[in-house]
């Protein structure tokens, strides 16, 4: 079936638009160039009404290739050092706890908000998660759609100029890249396990097992390096046009409404992660930078994206955003409960 002119512009628009503004970024020299300026060409476009769009299967196949070449920094060396992370695994739970709590508070008290929109728009990282429980009745759907966007649009553009301040040699030199034959083999695999784990329910099916599949094939030597440069940046550009274009549900008089609330959810958040950042450098000798990226509250797939793209141990900011993940799932709903109880 021959998709209608009208119904493939809007995405053809979009890739477009975030190619143009990934090609700018590059050439300017900024750091995870492709994802911001992808981002933010995108964003300002939604935000002038334009129609834009893309389509779930692209977006997904952008999440397998970043999770392959987040996998691919998996090795058998590295399984060591998990032990070695469980302190930064509960200081990144007591992180995300105070999070909760210091937004939720502000929210309320400030904004006036109630408690279930405040908790959701304070969750960091869940944005499908929280608006699909607003949807059931648990909070207000567009002011949790707002205050997420806004967050992640924020910390997109801030944590990579932050964390190269912090440090500016990550200390992890860029391996060779693998052959495209393997990489189409470990893509194919993902994306076939990512969108059964998305019928299933599991948050960034595609980014997780894109993850899996490659750590597997790398420990056991099927597969050897991540995937080349110019694929990986294709994978930003795509995934920036996605987190734009969602912006298209968002008016931009109703994105000024709520920008002194959402920037001060950004700034309370940012805090809380750069001092439980700190706290587990000194407890862990981890870079700092490495740590705050794996901390950020942002959305998995763009903490991933960044990590990735600044050269930070690929394997530590993917488990660390996939515990988080994993914790505010489990979580939320049942701290929304006791609440409503």
């Amino acid at each position: 079936m021959r998709l209608r002119p009208n119904t493939v512009t809007p995405h053809l628009a979009a890739l477009a638009i975030g190619g143009g503004g990934g090609v700018l970024a590059l050439g300017l020299g900024l750091p995870a160039a492709a994802l911001i300026g992808s981002t933010f060409a995108v964003a300002l476009a939604a935000t002038l009404r334009l129609p834009l769009a893309l389509h779930p299967r692209l977006r997904d196949l952008a999440f397998a290739v970043i999770g392959i070449s987040l996998g691919a920094g998996v090795e058998a060396e590295a399984l060591n050092q998990i032990g070695a992370w469980s302190v930064s695994l509960a200081m990144l739970l007591a992180c995300l706890a105070t999070t909760l709590f210091v937004g939720t508070v502000l929210l309320q008290r400030v904004f006036g908000m109630d408690r279930n929109t405040a908790i959701l728009a304070t969750s960091p990282g869940t944005m499908s998660n929280a608006i699909a429980l607003a949807l059931e009745g648990r909070g207000d759907a567009t002011t949790i759609l707002i205050l997420q966007m806004i967050r992640l649009l924020v910390l997109v553009t801030i944590v990579p100029p932050v964390a190269m301040l912090i440090d500016a040699d990550s200390g992890f030199a860029p391996a060779t890249p693998m052959d495209l034959a393997p990489l189409a083999i470990l893509v194919g695999v993902a994306l076939a396990l990512g969108l059964w784990g998305a019928r299933a329910g599991i948050p960034a099916a595609c980014l997780l097992f894109g993850m899996i599949v490659s750590a597997a094939a790398h420990v056991a030597g099927l597969a050897h390096g991540p995937a080349p440069t110019w694929v990986v940046n294709a994978s930003f550009v795509i995934t920036g046009a996605a987190l734009g274009a969602r912006l298209t549900a968002v008016t931009g008089s109703q994105l000024l409404r709520m920008s002194k609330a959402g920037l001060l959810l950004v700034t309370s958040a940012v805090a809380v992660s750069l001092c439980f950042a700190g706290l587990t450098h000194i407890l862990t000798g981890l870079p700092l930078a490495q740590i705050w990226i794996a901390f950020a509250p942002g959305g998995v797939e763009a903490m991933a994206a960044i990590g990735l793209a600044l050269g930070y141990d690929p394997a530590y900011v993917a488990i660390h955003h996939f515990a988080r993940i994993l914790a505010l799932v489990v979580s939320i709903p049942f701290i929304l409960s006791w609440f409503r109880s």
